[in-house]
């Protein structure tokens, strides 16, 4: 950003302008972009205080003791729903008034969205400006009913004579009454008039005119407090809480303009998302409806546990419930239905038999661990008895067990990841992952410990953790609410989110095991369930304080400490952060506590509270393109791969403990995914992955840099992969976990400004040359020695004069000259011989020579790899390649043919070589116009000639 770049530039301080007071106030238009007639303004200003005249009418008639308050209430709510019933009718006549002209009328793409063109106070024109109008004719009357219902209920709600016998004060009395109007006047406006923009958007779409309900609601329920308040006896709870909520009640349009209060849509879905994992013992849903349907079907559980009157019998059911609904139900039954559907298709292919095994095998498992699950807990349950929890207890030997089972699983899980603890190098893991062999090799034996973790994680602590409940004493009292709730959460745990359920359990048994004696709320009013639900929701919020902390502490930091971010009012505002620490500490505890984001606004060291959402951030369906471009190909073919890959890491441990809501950041030359998981149950997770845009700005690239930065410091640097060395960007936001070997298309692009014409390269180019050409030199000269070597003695070998055919001279020099060039090529042979440790400037190729030496001539011709991305030819003198020896001067010929089908056998005319009598002819080239066009043999022979004989 840089401390001379202003927050928000010229264009966008004038849409900020225009924007926020409409959020504000809820909808109306005070600043527009261009000159508009007065009345714009005053037909808004007295739409705008409409409800606040209609309340005064009945707050006045309740004054002078006219009429009681209830009447008044509802003489307001009248006026009110038919005031809002005669606005709407009025949109819908301006709107089919002026439908021929829009349709006749020429759209002007010059003039600017937000322009309307005025022709009087009451013209159609204006009436769609005012009043937007509703989609749907059903919202219409439904809309103007809660219009009426609120401006009845808001009426009740600030009656003068109320608030003074809330806090005795005249002062306090006519502040609350102002502005308490003022807030009503902003819901009703948004309601009926005009929708204002909310900061707080949850869906991209409104397409059911949702968030026009967001205002009222919110006053809906500070009324709905008053209302228990004034009809139940006096509770001095409920008034204080009455009173908090009236002066809170006037801060709300700043509450909706900051963007602290949720939508209504992510509140009722991070409502029951909070309910399903904390209260029910299930996992944050990937759907809408997924997470509908487990909520309800969660809650029938927990109510269905209550009326069944045998202890053993709510053991099994809970045990069994616990067990089938963490399971990913959908997926199994689509994979059955398909499997049964291929089964008794008379037309079904071979292929599917793998996947009907599969599916069967997994069938089986599945049905044997429910009956080894429900066999123990029944057993444990009626034979083993109950007492109270001592340290010679049996369920104080089973706490043991789970203490030594985390311990074991927890140091499992580090092994394998590049870091112990995020601070010290892991001595086990591969040095370097550029060497694939060797990083292969040592990942292969850090999966077997992954194996033995996954063995411990999914059949031995369930396994051990029913144990641990099915010797509970708690369970020998029934029809108790809590017992259901905080029991029927415990043994869906067990297999939901094992590793977060045996850390609750083993915090649980060390407070029992420290309080056993002690009397205190813990052990006296509280059973084993509610204890491990207390435990955790305690858990949840801690860990999401401790990384808001670390968050709040990074942007304070690197405000300061990167230039592009530290600004001319950074010093200011990191004092103000430590001036009001306590503030801002409250502030990120609330966060905490609600289970929502922190936003520093503009990037700067001010943090707000966002609104709570669900953990699926994103609203849109699991997969779903957000922005379909040039990128998305990239990332569609990767996806596949990369998903093997994770389920391969997310069940051994690699990436750590995983649960819904953990972030991945994935790296792989220009390309970024953001990984999310959804949801996770027994033996499977569902993740969401998102593939950032290429870094095509400078910003973008700065980011990818100081990833690239974080990841090459623990995978590639040799010198920073010492025993135990430390990780030296610890504390940063990134902790790298693992690599993940992954088959996908490479674009790399190397761009070489800036190296080789850099000084130091241009200076180590000049002492190179020298070196270089003499090697070079040597070379050729050794290899023309050799040549003429055996020249030599092909000469002595030489029989009779000039032959018509071939002489067996030529046949062993060509065959050596190509020899000689075979050695620098690139071929398959050669590859074998390579390893991560030689040298590709190595000068011995004895092993390549005797290796060539000992082939027979009559072995198949060797594939040479081509480039990726070509196109393969085959030469026109390949059919010919099986027969006789082809000489590579030839292969010239077909330079620029077009391709050809390899699988036909075409028929071609070989050309008769050239043959000479000289001894030194062997070393000459052949005229490229010999070899490219067939000439008849007189003519070779006049052409022969004029080469010498001796």
């Amino acid at each position: 950003m840089g401390p001379d770049v202003p927050l928000l530039n010229d264009y966008k301080q004038e849409f900020f302008l225009k924007r926020f007071p409409q959020t504000v106030l809820g909808g109306p238009r005070f600043k527009l972009g261009y000159c508009a007639p007065p009345y714009i303004y005053v037909n808004q200003i007295i739409l705008f205080l409409t409800p606040w005249v209609l309340g005064g009418v009945g707050t006045l008639l309740y004054q002078l003791d006219i009429m009681k308050d209830y009447y008044t209430a509802a003489l307001s709510g009248v006026l009110m729903l038919v005031t809002a019933l005669i606005l709407q009718m009025t949109n819908l006549y301006a709107r089919q008034k002026t439908v021929t002209v829009e349709r006749m009328q020429i759209q002007n793409t010059l003039r600017d969205e937000d322009e309307y063109e005025f022709s009087s106070c009451v013209g159609s024109e204006t009436v769609k400006f005012i009043i937007p109008g509703k989609k749907y004719i059903v919202n219409i009357v439904f809309h103007s009913f809660l219009a009426g219902v609120m401006c009845g209920l808001g009426t009740w709600y600030l009656l003068p004579n109320r608030i003074t016998l809330l806090y005795s004060n005249i002062g306090g009395t006519v502040v609350i009454f102002v502005f308490g109007w003022v807030t009503i006047c902003i819901g009703e406006y948004s309601l009926i008039i005009n929708t204002a923009t909310e900061t707080a958007t949850f869906q991209a779409l409104d397409t059911y005119e949702i968030t026009a309900l967001m205002r009222p609601f919110y006053i809906f329920v500070f009324i709905a407090m008053d209302l228990a308040h004034r009809f139940t006896v006096n509770i001095a709870v409920l008034e204080q809480t009455n009173q908090i909520l009236h002066i809170i009640f006037l801060f709300l349009p700043f509450l909706w303009a900051l963007g602290i209060l949720p939508p209504l849509d992510a509140l009722f879905l991070w409502g029951m998302e909070q309910v399903l994992e904390f209260g029910l013992g299930g996992s944050p849903m990937s759907s809408n409806t997924r997470l509908l349907v487990m909520f309800l079907i969660s809650t029938g559980t927990a109510i269905a546990s209550y009326f069944i009157p045998s202890t053993v019998g709510v053991v099994l059911f809970m045990t069994g419930f616990g067990f089938i609904l963490s399971l990913n139900l959908s997926e199994i039954g689509l994979a059955f239905k398909h499997t049964m559907s291929s089964h008794l298709a008379s037309n079904k292919s071979k292929s599917s038999g793998p996947r009907i095994h599969s599916v069967w095998r997994e069938f089986f498992f599945y049905l044997t661990v429910l009956t080894l699950a429900l066999i123990e807990a029944s057993l444990l349950h009626h034979f083993a008895g109950f007492s109270a929890f001592s340290k010679a207890s049996p369920q104080a030997i089973v706490s043991y067990i789970l203490i030594i089972l985390l311990i074991v699983m927890w140091l499992l899980r580090e092994i394998q990841g590049v870091y112990l603890f995020g601070i010290f190098r892991n001595p086990f893991y591969p040095k370097d992952v550029r060497t694939v062999t060797m990083f292969m090799e040592t990942q292969r034996r850090l999966m077997k410990v992954g194996v033995v973790r996954r063995i411990l994680l999914t059949l031995v602590s369930p396994f051990a953790m029913i144990a641990f409940l099915s010797l509970d004493s708690s369970l020998q009292s029934l029809h108790s609410v809590s017992i259901c709730i905080g029991f029927t959460r415990t043994f869906r745990m067990v297999w939901q989110n094992t590793e977060n359920a045996l850390l609750e359990m083993v915090i649980v048994s060390i407070v029992q095991m420290l309080l056993f004696n002690t009397d205190v709320w813990w052990n006296r009013s509280l059973d084993t369930g509610i204890r491990l639900l207390l435990a955790g929701v305690i858990r949840n919020r801690l860990l999401q304080l401790i990384s808001k902390l670390h968050f709040a502490a990074a942007v304070l930091l690197t405000s300061w400490t990167e230039k592009k971010q530290r600004r001319k009012s950074t010093a200011t505002l990191i004092t103000l952060n430590i001036v009001f620490f306590p503030i801002v500490l409250a502030f990120i505890a609330v966060s905490a506590l609600l289970s929502s984001p922190m936003l520093p606004l503009f990037t700067l060291p001010i943090f707000l509270i966002g609104f709570p959402r669900p953990i699926r951030s994103w609203p849109g369906p699991v997969g779903a393109t957000a922005c379909v471009c040039s990128d998305t190909m990239y990332y569609q073919q990767v996806v596949p791969s990369l998903a093997a890959a994770l389920q391969s890491a997310l069940a051994s441990g690699s990436l750590g403990l995983s649960s819904p809501g953990s972030h991945y950041l994935c790296r792989f030359q220009d390309r970024l995914m953001w990984i999310l998981v959804l949801e996770r149950g027994f033996t499977y997770c569902c993740v969401n992955i998102k593939g950032l845009e290429l870094q095509e700005t400078s910003c973008h690239t700065a980011e990818a840099h100081r990833v690239d930065e974080v990841f090459e410091m623990a995978f590639e640097h040799q010198e920073h992969a010492e025993t135990l060395s430390l990780n030296h960007h610890f504390g940063n936001i990134l902790t790298p976990c693992t690599a993940l070997p992954v088959r996908l298309y490479s674009d790399a692009r190397n761009v070489l400004s800036g190296i080789i014409d850099s000084h130091e390269n241009l200076k180590q180019l000049k002492d190179d040359f020298l070196k270089v050409l003499v090697w070079i030199l040597v070379q050729y000269c050794y290899k023309k020695s050799k040549m003429c070597e055996k020249l030599d003695k092909t000469t002595k070998n030489k029989e009779g004069s000039f032959p018509l055919t071939q002489p067996k001279a030529f046949d062993s020099a060509v065959e050596k000259l190509r020899t000689i060039k075979d050695e620098d090529s690139f071929s398959v042979d050669t590859i074998a011989d390579w390893t991560d440790d030689s040298d590709l400037f190595d000068l011995d190729p004895s092993r390549t020579r005797e290796r060539k030496e000992t082939e027979p001539l009559e072995a198949a011709p060797r594939t040479l790899l081509s480039v990726p991305g070509s196109v393969e030819m085959e030469s026109a003198v390949g059919a010919l390649q099986e027969t006789a020896p082809e000489d590579k001067l030839y292969k010239a010929v077909v330079l620029g043919l077009p391709a050809v089908d390899k699988g036909k056998k075409q028929e071609v005319v070989s050309l008769p070589l050239a043959e000479f009598s000289c001894s030194y002819s062997e070393l000459l080239s052949i005229p490229e116009e010999w070899r490219t066009a067939p000439i008849p043999t007189s003519k070779l022979n006049e052409k022969r000639q004029r080469f010498p004989e001796d």
